[in-house]
């Protein structure tokens, strides 16, 4: 397998929100993410963006409507009701300190910081989950112990 071209991960992900911008804003406050870049289009809509954390790195752009240059729609959870496709994972240093961080910075924290402990041929976590602004789900967690294998 070739290497992926160089600042980028092998796998990243895109979110999309009702307001791009205030998301954007939001995810850096809030979660700690930082702004790589950002696409402003002349109507102020977010083209295109790149948030990272750590080695990690997430594309965050408005909602749209299938068009000739959009094959499928992009919608908010708070577009469809509430519904998520999917949830990220992003690991941490500190789960129950960046809890707090995000608690106080006020993102809506669905499970409270926990020990998931898959017995000692496998792994420890502390993990908790958030809700952003919009209603997608986010993951936290610190690596507590490593598989034993």
């Amino acid at each position: 397998m070739r290497p992926p071209p160089p600042g980028w991960p092998r796998i990243s992900s895109a979110l999309y929100y009702r307001d791009a911008a205030a998301a954007i804003d939001w995810l850096c406050r809030v979660f700690g993410f930082e702004v790589r870049l950002k696409v402003v289009g002349d109507s102020g809509r977010i083209e295109h963006s790149e948030l990272v954390f750590g080695e990690g790195l997430i594309m965050v752009g408005d909602e749209a409507k299938r068009d000739a240059t959009h094959p499928t729609e992009r919608r908010s959870p708070r577009s469809i009701g509430g519904g998520n496709t999917q949830s990220l994972l992003v690991y941490v240093d500190d789960a129950e300190a960046h809890c707090a961080r995000a608690r106080a910075a006020g993102a809506k924290i669905v499970i409270e910081p926990m020990t998931s402990d898959y017995g000692e041929d496998y792994w420890a976590d502390r993990i908790y989950g958030a809700e952003d602004l919009e209603g997608h789900q986010w993951w936290f967690s610190q690596r507590l112990r490593n598989p034993s294998k």
